[in-house]
């Protein structure tokens, strides 16, 4: 009886471990705090599109509320407390989140699109799939594996989703300018927008805004390359990408 006992006690329970997820949970409540800010970004963003619940004028700009608050906490997470310095501002300016908290922060004052919640969504999906990966780690090893196979389909995307977002980041300039002749946009609009795209494209972590821009370049000069090309296509192609080009920040080299 003793034996059984033993034996009982050194096997390794392979239920889920609720124990272990607590403790994480209580020392990691910026991560926790994170994953539950962007699940509500994506379930605000499906509101929008789908409005069971409420209506979708709400939703979208529930949806930028709680991107901006995820921003917010990945902003307290990277650089801590706020400083009044010159050094504090630089090295604001250049997070990923700044730019998204910028994002929030200038549609909020649009009429609702959909091209705008895309970015957000796909940004959320893609690390609350991480995140969430972590936490079912802490679980067990084999806990919800039909979450797991979401997740891994998530991440095995996860450089399309980045190039979707950032061809994305790039459609919305126009799309600005557009809208201001639908009197939905102010006239400050596609400056700020434009602002935005500049430290999107000189992020330093983020390369894939700056990627698509070579991309797209590429892509229309050799569509106006082509003979078949109609020669008023092909000067508009063209000069779009020469304004492009002018209006594109100097590149830095990276330290």
């Amino acid at each position: 009886m003793s034996e059984t006992n033993t034996t009982n006690e050194s096997t390794p329970q392979r239920g889920l471990n609720f124990n272990a997820l607590k403790t994480h949970v209580l020392e990691h409540k910026i991560f926790v705090a994170l994953l539950c800010t962007r699940i509500l970004t994506i379930i605000f963003a499906l509101g929008y599109i789908f409005p069971i619940f409420g209506t979708s004028y709400n939703a979208y700009y529930k949806a930028l509320l709680s991107n901006a608050a995820t921003s917010a906490l990945r902003l307290h997470q990277r650089l801590g407390r706020v400083q009044f310095t010159s050094a504090f501002f630089r090295e604001l300016v250049r997070e990923d989140s700044c730019h998204y908290l910028f994002y929030s922060l200038i549609f909020l004052y649009v009429a609702p699109i959909t091209l705008v919640l895309l970015p957000i969504t796909l940004f959320a999906i893609l690390h609350a799939a991480s995140y969430s990966l972590t936490l079912l780690d802490v679980l067990g090893q084999n806990a919800w594996w039909g979450a797991r196979l979401l997740i891994s389909i998530v991440e095995f995307q996860s450089r399309n989703i980045l190039r979707l977002a950032a061809f994305t980041e790039i459609m919305l300039m126009p799309m600005t300018i557009i809208l201001i002749f639908m009197g939905k946009a102010g006239l400050l609009t596609p400056f700020i927008y434009y602002h935005f795209l500049v430290q999107r494209y000189s992020s330093r972590r983020n390369p894939y805004t700056r990627n698509m821009f070579h991309e797209l370049r590429v892509l229309l000069e050799a569509g106006a390359a082509k003979p078949s090309m109609p020669g008023i296509l092909k000067q508009i192609l063209l000069r779009v990408v020469s304004i492009s080009c002018k209006l594109a920040p100097p590149q830095v080299a990276q330290q």
